[in-house]
């Protein structure tokens, strides 16, 4: 198996490469928790998703301090190919303080995004190790979490978010495992209070398994970075990768995935509608067509019928109404009455109306409403349906007539909206549309 490693820096700090032209959206690394996160995970599923090796090796090196080396590894965990970053440490280990660990950070000059990423991380650490320990940060003397490869996995996921040109870090919610763990400090719960204390407001479950899944260090990393937790968020994918745990676990890939793409927005949020819901299959017709009405006058903004097969064959109906939610309980009752429904469902849902306005015209001496929307005219259909007894028309005529009528008054209004007509009925001057059988008369 191959590997790539780069032993401890020289004196002089490597140079780092500018990220390429970017899309003017943001670019999201979403971490995909399921099997826990920890610094070495992260750093290496951000390699694995194409984070240049020499450029974040590049950013390392200016950390002045030696005795490490990072190696890169192509492994499997539970059949899928994943990346796993390993710090090796030739110094003696060494207790460093919050303010030790600043100083590192702030001597090496890293670009802005990638020290204040680091130190807002480490910012985390010493906060809840403070509380937990009830001393003030600035008197936290870090163990694991300030040893040499925590800080490379560290500001080595800085770097590699930085690489990849990431400008928002979410996550989804982050698995824990059950049972006890060795520290410095004894065997403690899992996941450790550290873990607990980082993760207060953040989604998280836990899996029946006796690993620490997710480590402070992982912690940390998503408390100080992750604007937002929930699923992968709306997002035009570039790449993916998995960063992989030390060890292979029963039935579970241990690993860390990444997914990195560009932000896309998603259509405006809509108007919130309900929709109420009951399966009938002893209502008549005319039951039905009485409850649509009632329905409507109650406040649906609109109601129908659906025929559907229910339980052992039997033939029924769903009646079904949109509702505005104000009006949920108002509609709800007049659903349960009318039909007698031994239930009603209900689902939200939202809407994007077109706005629309109503207009009057005259056909053979009678008022008839138009409603007008964006690209369309349609006539009121209880108006159309009127004039027809009226006069003999048929309807459809008489809309043809209508619709025509509001044309000529618009343009009338405004010579220059003929190319603006709504409608698909022709030009606006046309005459009123004939029946097919020919002219009818007036």
């Amino acid at each position: 198996m191959t590997t790539a490693s780069l032993r401890s820096p020289s004196a002089s700090p490597g140079a780092w490469s500018t990220p390429g032209d970017r899309s003017s959206s943001p670019t999201i690394a979403w971490f995909h928790c399921f099997a826990g996160i920890a610094g070495d995970m992260a750093l290496g599923s951000l390699l694995d998703a194409g984070a240049d090796l020499a450029e974040v090796l590049s950013l390392l090196e200016r950390l002045p301090f030696r005795g490490w080396g990072l190696t890169v590894e192509p492994v499997l965990r539970a059949g899928i190919a994943a990346t796993r970053a390993v710090v090796d440490v030739t110094d003696d280990v060494i207790v460093r303080t919050h303010a030790h660990i600043v100083g590192l950070v702030e001597e090496a000059r890293l670009p802005p995004r990638v020290a204040r990423r680091a130190l807002d991380t480490f910012a985390a650490l010493a906060d809840v190790e403070g509380r937990l320990h009830r001393r003030s940060p600035a008197q936290v003397h870090f163990h694991e979490v300030g040893s040499h490869d925590t800080i490379v996995d560290v500001v080595g996921t800085a770097a590699a978010l930085e690489v990849l040109g990431v400008d928002r870090v979410t996550a989804s919610s982050v698995a824990t495992g059950t049972g006890t763990i060795r520290t410095s400090h004894g065997f403690l719960p899992n996941p450790s209070p550290a873990v607990v204390r980082l993760l207060e407001g953040v989604p998280t479950w836990g899996r029946d398994v006796a690993v620490e899944l997710t480590t402070p260090t992982g912690a940390a990393l998503l408390a100080a970075m992750a604007t937002d937790f929930g699923p992968l968020p709306p997002m035009r994918i570039t790449a993916s990768g998995f960063g992989a745990g030390s060890n292979e676990l029963d039935g579970l890939p241990n690993c860390t995935q990444v997914v990195v793409g560009e932000s896309v927005a998603l259509s405006e949020p809509g108007q919130p509608v309900v929709v109420l819901e009951a399966n009938l299959d002893d209502a008549t017709g005319e039951t039905l067509a009485y409850a649509v009405q009632v329905l409507l006058d109650a406040g649906a903004l609109d109601a129908w019928i659906t025929p559907v097969i229910m339980k052992k064959g039997r033939p029924g109906h769903t009646i079904s109404a949109l509702v505005d939610p104000a009006l949920v309980a108002s509609v709800r009752h007049a659903l349960r009455t009318e039909t007698g429904s031994l239930g009603v469902r209900a689902t939200t849902q939202e809407r994007w109306p077109a706005t629309r306005a109503m207009d009057e015209v005259e056909v053979e001496g009678v008022v008839v409403r138009v409603k007008v929307s964006p690209g369309r005219v349609k006539v009121e259909h209880d108006d159309a349906a009127r004039l027809a007894t009226r006069t003999g028309l048929p309807l459809r005529e008489v809309a043809a007539r209508a619709e025509a009528a509001w044309r000529r008054g618009r343009d009338a209004a405004d010579p220059d909206s003929a190319a603006r007509s709504p409608g698909a009925g022709g030009d606006a001057g046309d005459p009123p549309h004939e029946p097919p059988d020919g002219p009818t008369p007036a």
